[in-house]
């Protein structure tokens, strides 16, 4: 057993520092340092129980909706804020979805969730808006129709760059397997500033773009003097939706790339990318 471990961190490219140096941003107890944005809701507002914790699962359930529309037709979107921002960092979850589908949610929904990094503070958001201007690292269960990639890239109020090239499309598709069921699955997104994101599955990278950026649409009614179109992204909140499936999470955690990168000290790590010399200790 103890090789095994072994061996599965060094397949995904991790040294034994580097997995102690995890942050468990859900202490699978509670949703301390968690803060809720239901559309519709005001901040903090966790309409129906959306957001809990079962079986030391960080759970996404629908039993207390009538419907996922409001009485004008809008949905009724979701997102769990994480209290800190950052810039540059690994975030990791391990998935799985569940159950049917809340009443009334559309259908591109089914099994549908997603990571949303690089996004605007929940207290920037207004009342009504759907979704957070964000990067989103979308996580797609397979529907058993055929192949169905997840850790996709969506980009609500933003845009991207791919090969020096402004990517303005909503969605782009990871070159991910399909996971039908409802296995566990891993996906981390590597995430440097406004540089680069590149996203993982089960340790593998599926996809890679450049300069993260607000611009486009795909969301509604978010403040003006928040949607600073062409602004880079530098760092940001961490966020997890609901959207209609219920999803649950059995990890959520962060490896932070910002550090002392003075090896002659003893908190240098080898992995950090982004040098804060105030740091280091000695």
């Amino acid at each position: 057993m103890k090789l095994f471990g072994i061996f599965f961190m060094l397949a995904l490219g991790l040294s034994a520092q580097q997995k102690g140096d995890w942050v468990q941003l859900f202490n699978g107890k509670d949703l301390k340092g968690w803060t809720p944005k239901i559309s519709g809701y005001a901040v903090g507002e966790n309409f129906a129980n959306t957001f809990r914790v079962t079986d030391g699962y960080l759970s996404v359930g629908y039993e207390g909706y009538d419907s996922f529309l409001d009485k004008n037709g809008a949905g009724k979107f979701g997102h769990l804020f994480y209290k800190d921002n950052f810039s540059y960092y690994i975030i990791a979850v391990e998935y799985r979805f569940i159950g049917d589908q809340a009443k009334d949610g559309p259908g591109w929904a089914t099994r549908n969730s997603g990571i949303m990094v690089h996004g605007q503070p929940a207290s920037t958001m207004q009342k009504d808006q759907d979704f957070p201007i964000s990067i989103e690292v979308q996580l797609l269960g397979g529907l058993g129709k055929g192949p169905r990639s997840t850790a996709n890239l969506c980009t609500p109020g933003t845009n991207v760059e791919r090969d020096g090239k402004l990517f303005t499309s909503h969605c782009l598709n990871s070159s991910s397997k399909t996971y039908d069921g409802d296995q566990w699955v891993r996906v981390e997104a590597i995430v440097h500033g406004s540089e680069s994101i590149e996203h993982r599955v089960n340790g593998e990278t599926v996809l890679k773009y450049e300069h993260p950026q607000i611009g486009g649409g795909n969301v509604l009614h978010a403040d003006p003097a928040v949607k600073q179109d062409g602004k880079l992204l530098t760092e940001g909140s961490i966020s997890l939706q609901s959207e209609s499936h219920p999803v649950q999470f059995r990890k959520v955690e962060l490896l932070n790339l910002v550090g002392c990168m003075d090896a002659k000290a003893k908190n240098y790590r080898s992995y950090f990318v982004k040098n804060n010399a105030a740091a280091c200790k000695y």
